[in-house]
């Protein structure tokens, strides 16, 4: 496994109300609403994919707004990813700590591995955070006509798993494809080894060295905390918490050697492979308890729009095309 996995595709998370939602990722942060669509396990819930100007994988949160549907608000805790950091060009940090407030949202400020990360939460109470990373290029960006691509959100740059065994944990991550690279108190920071690249000249800007001496690109959508829960609840998955976290791989064939080795090697219970349409994911919990899916980095979402045309509309697989009529009639508008 140790190449195979890439770093993050997408995380996503259990919200409350739709219009709400879009109002705050699209408007507030400026993300692109990239897709449109259904939960394709629960069709009478939309399934929201935000990210770059095209939606790649690392630059994508996506949610399901569960708002009448009988879900109480969960309990953000062990178990779970207990926070997602979105990355932005160095520079933009005082801009967003103003932008946050001037929308009446409370904001706090944190030092961890020397450097400052602004807190904040969503209207649904989910935890959120932006960092400034000037090695993070990730392109194409997504401008509104209040933040230029000088501020704009560039991806999701790591998320924080909170884990009652820590070191159990690591270990693990380690073994599916993730290096520790750096520790700062109860925190471990790893990046995808699968993203790590020889940098002959150089002119990288990189995250750290592995033991070959070969060089960890930047480790913006390719990262993981891993965070000690001391004090924290059980989590409970409901309203206001993260359901998954997915990690890219390049082909199918990838997803199905995962699968083999932590069935095999690691006694972890592992789905069939499922298709989402704009990818192919397999789903396991790790130690910790936390959900993991594998995802594949195509087909994308340009499968079934045309880039100017990215989630202007609902799409559906074709398997639920013939039902359209009906989904729509249960869905409550947004726009």
């Amino acid at each position: 496994m140790t190449q195979l996995i890439k770093g993050l595709h997408h995380v996503t998370a259990t919200v409350n109300d739709a219009r709400e939602d879009v109002h705050f990722y699209s408007n507030i942060l400026g993300l692109r609403l990239v897709k449109e669509t259904v939960n394709f396990d629960n069709e009478s819930v939309y399934h929201f994919y935000y990210g770059n100007e095209i939606g790649l994988p690392s630059t994508i949160f996506t949610t399901f707004p569960y708002k009448g549907q009988g879900i109480s608000k969960g309990v953000i805790g062990s178990g779970q990813v207990y926070e997602t950091v979105f990355s932005v060009p160095a520079g933009a940090f005082v801009f967003w700590k103003k932008r946050l407030e001037n929308h009446d949202i409370s904001v706090d400020e944190e030092v961890r591995f020397d450097k400052k990360f602004l807190l904040f939460e969503d209207p649904s109470g989910l935890k959120l955070a932006i960092l400034e990373d000037s090695a993070d290029r990730r392109d194409p960006v997504w401008e509104t006509e209040e933040i230029s691509r000088n501020e704009a959100i560039l991806g999701v740059h790591h998320v924080t798993l909170a884990v009652e065994d820590p070191g159990k944990t690591v270990a693990f991550l380690e073994n599916f494809g993730y290096q520790s690279i750096q520790t700062d108190g109860t925190y471990t920071l790893l990046v995808a080894l699968g993203s790590r690249e020889v940098d002959k000249k150089g002119e990288n800007d990189t995250s750290g060295d592995d033991s070959e001496g070969n060089v960890l690109v930047h480790g913006a959508g390719n990262s993981i905390v891993v965070m000690a829960a001391d004090g924290l609840p059980a989590g409970i998955n409901g309203l206001g918490t993260v359901h998954h976290v997915a990690h890219r791989v390049e082909t199918l064939d990838d997803s199905r050697q995962i699968k083999s080795e932590l069935e095999k090697e690691h006694g972890i219970r592992v789905t069939e492979i499922k298709d989402r349409k704009y990818f192919k994911s397999i789903y396991f919990r790790i130690p910790g308890g936390v959900l993991f899916e594998v995802a594949t980095e195509e087909p994308g979402f340009l499968v079934d729009e045309d880039r100017e045309a990215l989630g202007s509309s609902l799409k559906l697989p074709d398997w639920q095309e013939p039902r359209r009529n009906q989904i729509e009639a249960g869905l409550e508008p947004f726009r």
